[in-house]
């Protein structure tokens, strides 16, 4: 069976030591960068592999970037072969954070053209509730045959976005917290606000009780959103295109796919002092 979008803790248990299925570690903190491999190394799920998100999932940082541009697609591929990701490789991406991380690996795997990638339905804290097992040992996989296939994860970049924000062709969805969504407060980047025309649908929005809301829960509520919309018409977008890729994942379990990430985000968006921005709530 091939998982696309979500896995649950009793399905990767079974499957755990199968030679193609290759577990990432994605947790993280964005407040502290060293904390994810800290905790992977104080147990972490047998077999699974750390991806940090600021080295291996992120690209180099420029004066016209966001703060986690995607990465090189070359560099990208060499690292997955690194952890023993093969072309017909099951991928399982978790974190500790309701997939805020491990949505990213999801999407870059995507990008690359793979389609075998699933997040863990619940993470770290679901694989505990299931399995209460745990290793601190490195993973050990033979070096994997991964290769860049035509891509499954549209991105536009920030003329595309300033082009068609307005059209109504185009719906563009923030993932970030309402209060940094409407600019009132702004934790991370120098500058508050979102893109005009964009709707706010936090990621934490997709779950329930730490696990994703239920396909027919997910499509409805995106489907509201979209408003008559196809799905290839919806952009992501979010601080950095991180979390933006939960809501691309939340869509792609409801059965809503192509829709695209805005990979600079808002972090990239102000680095134009030209681009418009705008504050308070959606109208």
């Amino acid at each position: 069976m091939s998982h696309r979008t979500l896995v649950s803790a009793a399905e990767l248990q079974a499957h755990l030591f199968d030679h193609d299925w290759c577990v990432i570690d994605c947790r993280h903190d964005l407040a502290d960068f060293a904390a994810g491999y800290r905790e992977y190394r104080a147990g972490h799920i047998p077999g699974a592999t750390f991806a940090h998100l600021e080295e291996d999932l992120s690209g180099e940082i420029t004066a016209a970037s966001g703060r986690h541009p995607l990465p090189v697609p070359e560099h990208l591929v060499a690292i997955f072969r690194e952890w023993g990701i093969g072309n017909d490789s099951q991928i399982v991406a978790y974190d500790a954070q309701g997939g805020q991380f491990a949505g990213r690996l999801w999407w870059l795997a995507r990008w690359l053209g793979h389609e075998r990638v699933a997040v863990l339905d619940g993470g770290w804290q679901a694989w505990l509730s299931c399995a209460d097992w745990s290793s601190i040992e490195d993973a050990e996989r033979p070096p994997g045959d991964f290769s860049a296939r035509a891509s499954l994860a549209p991105v536009v970049g920030a003329a595309h976005v300033l082009a068609t924000r307005d059209h109504p062709g185009t719906l563009l969805i923030d993932a970030r917290s309402a209060e940094r969504y409407q600019g009132r407060v702004e934790p991370i980047d120098p500058v508050a606000g979102h893109i005009p025309g964009a709707v706010n649908r936090p990621w934490q929005a997709n779950l329930e009780r730490g696990l994703f809301k239920s396909p027919a829960l997910l499509r409805a509520e995106f489907e509201a959103l979209l408003a008559g919309r196809a799905p290839a018409q919806a952009i992501h977008t979010c601080g950095s295109g991180v979390t933006a890729a939960h809501n691309a994942l939340a869509m792609a379990a409801a059965c809503l796919p192509g829709s695209a990430l805005y990979a600079g985000s808002w972090s990239e968006w102000i680095r134009d002092p030209a681009r418009p921005i705008a504050t308070g709530e959606q109208p």
